[in-house]
């Protein structure tokens, strides 16, 4: 184990060293720290409390809706460690580090991937989920989505071999496509992405191929304002709203709602004014409608998320999801000064950095006392991982893409001649990451246990099945 305050601020990259003295660079590294130190994982003394560190991040959330989080939280070990990107950023400070630092996805496990459109209309494979973004050493996001693989393969009942084997190809996926990336310009670097319909036809089982090339088919197809529209909304004379499904879905009562009565307009203005000026020109034409609560993932409950609808003059929708962004779970635990003190820039500029394309409407914005948040569309062809049906080959195949999105994202802010370098082309690093991801799995698990005890004795309260 090493402590945080060992951990460098120093991202490497050196335009002017030849990609050969940047990989030779990257293996001198590992004198200082082995691959082999990277499957390191023992609870330490003083480790933080996994409860205390719960409820210190549920602070300032909606109150009501904390014990839909707990609810949620509790459904299984790997629900729980969804909603834990806290515990494991204090855990991973304690970890060996090869002082390579570059921007991290910060919550990177399995289910924060998947395919959406680009504003182009093409179907990508890529990280969806940023609000926990910040610079840091580059093997966290790694480690965090191994682990998660593990830990989603053990609540499927897969056998430990086959954990541990998901794991294994999440590291070896990278370690491949990271030495591809290297061999790129920075330019193809930047144009590089993953075709999703592409990505399927690598898969290797017939029936769930077929299943995701129809999903494919359907997101294509799909309008998604429109077909939202119909289903979600009803009118109130004149105006548009949205459907009320509580408790996931309620328009804001109380002091909320007279704060967003009071303060909507120049919350979207200033969101409208992140935004490019040919974006604020299509915005220009639509008002808003109507605003929900909505209620979203694990991590982020309690958060005020939520829906505005849009309308042109002549009847067209747009729905646009917000978020609020609170500080990111890494910011405590590395000592690189955050550039952003808006957290919804910090979010947005971190999505923009690491994913090959984003939303056509994102952008950030704050109310009048300083609550941050960020917007974009609320779907977009989006098609999400259904675990569900997934047998370990298919499993194992969707590790490998995980690993070769994050080694894309990764080669954008870092330097993959240095990490490519660190690594080597044996297969040590991934070995070793295969067994940290086992021992992190276990100790998940105990933190889990020990916040069902907490529900069990009041601590964390726990809704209603929902």
């Amino acid at each position: 184990m090493t402590d945080k305050s060992k951990h460098t601020d120093e991202i490497f990259f050196d335009p002017i060293a030849s990609k050969a003295e940047r990989y030779e660079k990257g293996m001198s590294i590992r004198k200082k720290t082995p691959l082999a130190s990277h499957q390191e994982w023992n609870s330490f003394k003083n480790r933080k409390d996994p409860v205390a560190i719960l409820i210190q991040t549920s602070v300032g959330r909606v109150e009501s809706l904390l014990p839909i989080r707990y609810r949620r939280m509790m459904e299984s070990p790997f629900s729980f460690y969804r909603g834990a990107a806290a515990i494991m950023a204090a855990d991973l400070a304690h970890t060996p580090v090869s002082g390579i630092n570059l921007q991290l996805c910060g919550d990177c496990h399995l289910m924060n991937f998947g395919g959406f459109a680009t504003p182009e209309r093409k179907l990508v494979f890529d990280i969806n989920d940023f609000d926990e973004t910040f610079p840091g050493p580059w093997e966290w996001d790694v480690k965090r989505l191994a682990a998660s693989f593990v830990i989603a393969g053990q609540w499927r009942k897969f056998s430990n071999k086959n954990c541990k084997q998901f794991a294994w190809h999440v590291a070896d996926s990278y370690k491949r496509h990271m030495l591809d990336y290297s061999k790129l310009s920075a330019l193809q670097i930047w144009y590089a992405d993953i075709d999703f319909a592409e990505l399927i036809e690598l898969g290797h089982d017939k029936e769930l191929k077929e299943f995701d090339q129809k999903r494919i088919k359907k997101a294509s197809e799909y309008t998604a304002h429109e077909k939202e529209f119909a289903k979600m909304t009803y009118f109130d004379g004149a105006r548009a709203r949205i459907k009320d499904d509580p408790p996931l879905i309620f328009h804001p009562s109380g002091e909320l709602e007279k704060q967003i009565a009071k303060e909507g307009e120049i919350i979207h203005k200033r969101y409208v004014e992140s935004l490019s000026e040919d974006k604020q020109v299509l915005l220009s034409r639509y008002m808003i409608h109507d605003v929900v609560i909505k209620v979203v993932g694990v991590g982020s409950v309690g958060t005020l998320c939520g829906i505005s609808l849009l309308m042109s003059a002549t009847g067209e929708p747009i729905f646009l999801q917000f978020k609020e962004a609170r500080k990111s779970v890494l910011e405590e635990n590395v000592k690189i000064k955050g550039k952003y003190t808006h957290q919804g820039e910090r979010i947005i500029m971190g999505q923009k950095l690491m994913q090959s394309a984003s939303d056509l409407f994102l952008g950030w914005t704050n109310d009048s006392n300083n609550k941050f948040f960020y917007i974009r569309q609320l779907r977009d062809a989006k098609i999400k991982p259904i675990l569900e049906v997934m047998k370990p080959k298919n499993m194992a195949d969707y590790a490998k893409a995980c690993g070769w999105a994050l080694a894309r994202a990764h080669a954008r802010s870092g330097d993959p001649s240095i990490i490519s370098g660190y690594i080597g082309d044996t297969d040590e690093f991934a070995d070793a990451i295969s067994q940290f991801s086992i021992l992190y799995g276990d100790q998940n698990e105990s933190d889990y246990n020990k916040m069902l005890e907490a529900i069990k004795h009041g601590k964390l309260p726990v809704a209603a099945e929902i």
